[in-house]
């Protein structure tokens, strides 16, 4: 009975490893491509915001989407109203008004949120293999939705959609391929 319950944890463990994205801190990703480049996949949340918790729980948690994250991009998770610092493009991004307080209730932007263009949340930010900003994505969204992005930027598409009309094309013509 020991070596069943045994290789029962030891299943439950690896699975629930395998259906984790493989999240590393910011400056980690951009150190990260300079070795193996990589786009970057940066999920920008906040502690109170409701969708950010409903996007890690049904989007992040996707074995589809955790599958393709993880080969595809270096993940990034970001709290937007955190105190960390952060270095960037010669840079250093930090909270300078962060109140400890207040670290699950609104809080004060951190930098590097508005140097992203971040006004709400869930934002994923996409970046290229060199760590140049792409472009924020708002919203809650879900695997299947996700998937779009997560394709268009890994084949790099995005590069040839310069109109509405081609982009809209794109979209209409894209057959997903994750479960939601």
């Amino acid at each position: 009975m020991k070596k069943v319950l045994l290789l029962l944890a030891v299943f439950t463990t690896a699975f629930a490893n395998a259906q984790k994205i493989n999240w590393v801190t910011f400056e980690e990703a951009v150190a990260l491509q300079k070795k193996t480049p990589k786009k970057i996949m940066m999920d920008v949340y906040t502690n109170w915001c409701g969708p950010c918790k409903l996007l890690d729980k049904n989007t992040f948690h996707n074995k589809d989407v955790v599958d393709y994250v993880n080969k595809n991009y270096y993940a990034v998770k970001f709290n937007a109203e955190g105190n960390e610092k952060i270095n960037y493009k010669g840079k250093t991004f930090s909270n300078p008004n962060y109140n400890p307080a207040n670290a699950n209730r609104r809080n004060s932007p951190h930098e590097l949120s508005h140097y992203f263009q971040v006004n709400s949340y869930p934002t994923i930010i996409f970046m290229d293999e060199k760590g140049v900003f792409l472009t924020p994505i708002t919203g809650y969204k879900r695997p299947t939705e996700l998937e779009f992005y997560l394709k268009l930027f890994i084949t790099n598409d995005y590069k040839k959609l310069d109109t509405q009309e081609k982009r809209e094309a794109y979209y209409k013509a894209f057959k997903p391929k994750f479960e939601d």
